[in-house]
Parts: structure tokens; sequence; C-alpha cells
């Protein structure tokens, strides 16, 4: 199985999968909500991790939250993902 972390789609294709205009992709990477990764001449790829968030981002958005709000929610998830991964650690 591959990376689900590994740049592999182009913009088009991301927009495609989370159901999305591809400038909204381009207003949420300058907002900081999504960071694909870039081939060598700069064009965006986006991973399945990255494309599993935008749809986050998305459900976020009709759920009535703006984006300052989508940002907030999304540091929190993080966190709360990176502390259950070190108590699973610990606890393993």
């Amino acid at each position: 199985m591959t990376d689900p972390s590994r740049g592999v789609f182009a913009i088009s294709v991301a927009a495609d999968l989370a159901s999305m205009q591809i400038q909204n992709l381009r207003v949420y990477e300058r907002r900081g909500l999504v960071s694909p990764a870039r081939t060598p001449g700069g064009s965006r790829l986006y991973s399945r991790d990255d494309v599993k968030r935008l749809r986050r981002i998305g459900a976020l958005l009709e759920e009535g939250l703006n984006l300052a709000g989508i940002a907030r929610v999304l540091v929190l998830e993080d966190e709360i993902g990176e502390l259950r991964e070190r108590d699973a650690r610990r606890a393993g």
C-alpha cells in the first residue's frame, strides 16, 4: 500500500476527489489549511491525507464554520491525534 502522506494527485484530480473547485484548494493552501507537496517544477501534488483533509474542510464549511474557525478546529484535531498516538505508544 502506498504512503497516504505522499503527494500523487494533481490539483485538478484532488479537487474532483474532494468535490471542490480548484481555486478553493489554492485559497486553502494560502490560508495554511492544507500543504500539498510540490514537484521540482512547482506543481502541487496532493496526497490521500490531503484529500481527506479537504473533505473535512468541506464538511466544516457545510456546518457553517468560516475559514478561521476551520483552521482552529483542524489544529485542535491534529493535536488530539498526536496525543492519542503518544498515549498509544506509552500503553503499548
